[in-house]
């Protein structure tokens, strides 16, 4: 008979949170790793893993891809697959440690750019680091006795780390308007707003719209906040606007990707 392990993967992507102390291992410092580099050049990095729990803890690292959408969905694919991926310009080691109780590793990665000069914008994938439950068939704390049946329920943490690629200062920046509207849930009213990033470059898009009633008098700024976009992905924006009174308004939709990268789209915003 052979040996079977249930394990039901709770996995939770840190994105912007650079340390995460409930869990048994823990990233120090930014989950995003970004640099500009030309083609053909090589750089490398470290990233620290901290064993935040009382035992040691057995951790591996790999490597997918990574899309992520306007209606809430990712999908984190076989590494170098998408045509922006640069998961095979990288090298890591280890793939697989054993960290001491509140001790700290390190992985060390290394990414080399090709030497092709038609590489233009923003290249990525995201580096996976996750405990291995103990007790399971990864685990080499415990093995499972042979042909022992053995049904267990683990939750494992992973983390996931954007590697980002930026060919010099390369890349169209361009972004599209997607789904705008007005959205009523209980007591509080958003307006939504999609956006597309249909460029080459990694964008940090800033969104904030200007109001004005039917008369044309100013009533005032509302933040959406910032979000992160790569070429190929959509991000969502919610602006609350709960206190702004029931009535018709022109509003101008404005994105600010810094420097001259600023969009705009005017809208007609009904309050009901």
């Amino acid at each position: 008979m052979k040996i079977k392990d249930i394990v039901i993967f709770l996995s939770l992507f840190f994105l912007l949170i650079p340390y995460f102390a409930e869990a048994g291992v823990s990233i120090v410092g930014d989950l995003t790793h970004e640099k500009s580099a030309k083609a053909g050049e090589t750089y490398s990095g470290i990233i620290f893993v901290r064993n935040t729990g009382e035992t040691q803890q057995e951790v591996k690292a790999y490597q997918t891809d990574y899309l992520f959408f306007q209606d809430g969905s990712n999908i984190y694919g076989e590494p170098g697959k998408d045509p922006r991926s640069n998961a095979k310009w990288i090298t890591f080691s280890p793939n697989l440690m054993t960290i001491p109780p509140k001790e700290k590793a390190e992985i060390q990665y290394t990414i080399k750019v090709p030497e092709d000069k038609t590489l233009t914008g923003t290249y990525w994938s995201m580096f996976m680091v996750e405990g291995i439950a103990m007790g399971s068939l990864e685990s080499e704390s415990a093995p499972p006795k042979k042909d022992e049946i053995k049904a267990s329920i683990k939750t494992v943490f992973r983390y996931g780390i954007q590697m980002v690629t930026n060919i010099s200062d390369t890349g169209v920046r361009k972004l599209k308007f997607m789904d705008i509207k007005t959205m009523k849930e209980k007591d509080k009213v958003n307006l939504q707003i999609g956006i597309e990033n249909i460029g080459e470059r990694l964008l940090k898009p800033s969104l904030y719209t200007e109001l004005y009633d039917d008369k044309g008098n100013y009533i005032g700024k509302f933040n959406g906040g910032q979000l992160r976009t790569y070429p190929g992905t959509s991000v969502k924006f919610n602006i609350d606007m709960t206190q702004v009174p029931k009535g018709k308004y022109k509003s101008m939709i404005i994105v600010d990707c810094g420097g001259d990268n600023l969009f705009g789209m005017p809208y007609d915003l009904v309050i009901e």
